[in-house]
């Protein structure tokens, strides 16, 4: 039976979190190439974050089970890391203007930081359709994790994924 438990444990995580056809990156695939705008007018590649735990989410403001799920990344998970060298988390608008995300942000008492992702030229790397996206990218730049919208035992699995990547560091 304690042989069992482990392959149960990884056919169940791999069926769990597996994603479906409009997901484009797979668990341990290597991380797309991108850039952002860290701030209006200064770039920033994803590249320029190797060596740290990245987690990458994509949500939009009208979405319903994105409005569950920040306030979480903003407790549990923001807060928690904001401080830590190893870890960046990048919370991306799909679809949306440094005001439309600003505007959010504030009305949201938010402090953790928002990008704008205007075109999904960013999102379209990782998938075709469905929000909140969840991407946990391993300090050498591949996919540990991914989730498709909000249900809290796999949010529980994300937290424990980044607390035990965090204290390997």
């Amino acid at each position: 039976m304690k042989k069992i438990l482990p392959i149960l444990f990884v056919f169940y995580s791999s069926f769990s979190f597996s994603q479906d056809e409009s997901t484009l990156v797979k668990t341990s695939d290597q991380v797309p190439s991108f850039e952002f705008e860290k701030s209006p007018g200064k770039i920033q590649t994803i590249s320029d974050l190797k060596g740290k735990l990245v987690l990458v989410t994509f949500f939009a403001t009208w979405c319903g089970p994105c409005r569950q799920e920040l306030p979480h990344i903003q407790s549990d998970i923001y807060n928690k890391y904001k401080s830590n060298p190893d870890f960046e988390l990048l919370i991306f608008g799909r679809e949306h203007s440094w005001d439309e995300v600003n505007k959010f942000k504030t009305e949201n008492k938010f402090s953790m930081p928002f990008y704008p992702d205007q075109g999904r030229k960013i999102y379209s790397k990782f998938a075709t359709q469905l929000i909140p996206r969840n991407f946990l990218i391993s300090p050498e730049g591949k996919i540990l994790f991914s989730s498709i919208g909000f249900d809290k035992k796999v949010f529980e699995t994300m937290k424990k994924m980044i607390s035990d990547q965090l204290k390997k560091k």
